[in-house]
């Protein structure tokens, strides 16, 4: 039993990123058109669907509006009673139907093309009614679906959902959407959390810094890291940032010093440590630490003065990793 679920599963899998491949080989420049006609947009996409063209309908529509194209997906059921109203002169529509034949989207037609919003038909055959009414088609056709008998959408439904990622992903490129772009339309959970905290806004400061100058006792010097709780001391002269002395750089002093009593921080401190500016993105701060392999990161302003410090818990308290 559990190989023949395996096997089924394989098949599907394959069967489907075939689809997909094969997607991919025949893209032409109704593609181009497509994005065109988007770019070209002065209101909104819209996307209609029927059935489980419906759910892909919805699925690009989310994406495109993350992605810096206003969208939104209308059910034409529903636009027949109403909700037509929400497509207006500027607009651009996207029907989706593998068929090409959704009766619901076919009724509407004729209102979309009086409003002259361009049509981008998605459908698996440009001879279909939607096909031949389209401005620009894009052929989702596919070999076979994974189903079995070749019945259930899933195949087709893979291949439109693939489109509709090319064409948002497309815009995006050539638009020059930033991670900055993409964080504004992302505000809530941790991806909007990531790209929209700065190292200011988690930083220790004030007293909560441990700093010391470089003439300070070792000893006295491992107090302050032990009552800050950073993991690390940073050597300061009039706050200016001389090093850093970490847990990692007691360690190492254990090791190569068999007496530490009258050892200074200044003696076996890090000079020249890295540092990140507090107006930087706090997953800059990550990328940092993990590049150089480090635990903690002081704060500086442009003048290398000491603002701020955080470490590898700071980052994990604010969910930043």
């Amino acid at each position: 039993m559990s190989n023949s679920l395996l096997k089924s599963a394989k098949e599907v899998i394959l069967t489907e990123a075939q689809a997909v491949f094969d997607l991919a080989n025949r893209l032409d420049d109704s593609f181009v058109d497509c994005c065109k006609f988007i770019q070209n947009c002065t209101g909104k996409v819209i996307l209609i669907g029927m059935g489980k063209s419906g759910h892909i309908a919805n699925k690009i529509a989310a994406t495109f509006a993350s992605t810096g194209t206003p969208a939104f997906a209308v059910h034409p059921g529903e636009a027949g009673h109403g909700d037509l109203g929400m497509i207006t002169e500027g607009d651009v529509v996207i029907a989706i139907s593998y068929s090409g034949e959704s009766d619901e989207i076919m009724t509407l037609v004729p209102t979309i093309q009086r409003l002259g919003v361009p049509i981008i038909g998605m459908t698996g055959n440009a001879n279909s009614s939607i096909g031949k009414v389209c401005d620009v088609h894009l052929d989702v056709g596919v070999e076979k679906e994974a189903c079995p008998h070749n019945l259930a959408p899933t195949s087709s439904t893979t291949v439109a959902l693939a489109m509709g990622d090319a064409i948002a992903i497309s815009l995006l490129t050539d638009k020059g959407f930033s991670p900055d772009d993409f964080a504004r339309s992302h505000p809530s959970g941790a991806l909007g959390r990531r790209l929209l905290t700065f190292v200011k806004d988690i930083m220790k400061t004030g007293d909560d810094i441990p700093t010391v100058n470089n003439n300070t006792k070792l000893l006295d010097a491992l107090l302050v890291m032990s009552q800050k709780a950073l993991g690390m001391v940073l050597i300061t002269n009039e706050n200016n940032l001389q090093g850093i002395f970490t847990d990692g750089d007691l360690r190492r002093v254990l090791e190569t010093h068999d007496d530490i009593q009258n050892l200074s921080i200044g003696e076996v401190m890090t000079p020249n440590c890295k540092a990140i500016l507090a107006d930087k993105p706090a997953m800059a701060a990550v990328q940092m630490m993990d590049e150089f392999n480090l635990n903690s990161l002081p704060v500086v302003d442009d003048n290398n003065q000491v603002v701020g410090a955080i470490n590898t818990h700071t980052l994990m308290q604010a969910k930043i990793i």
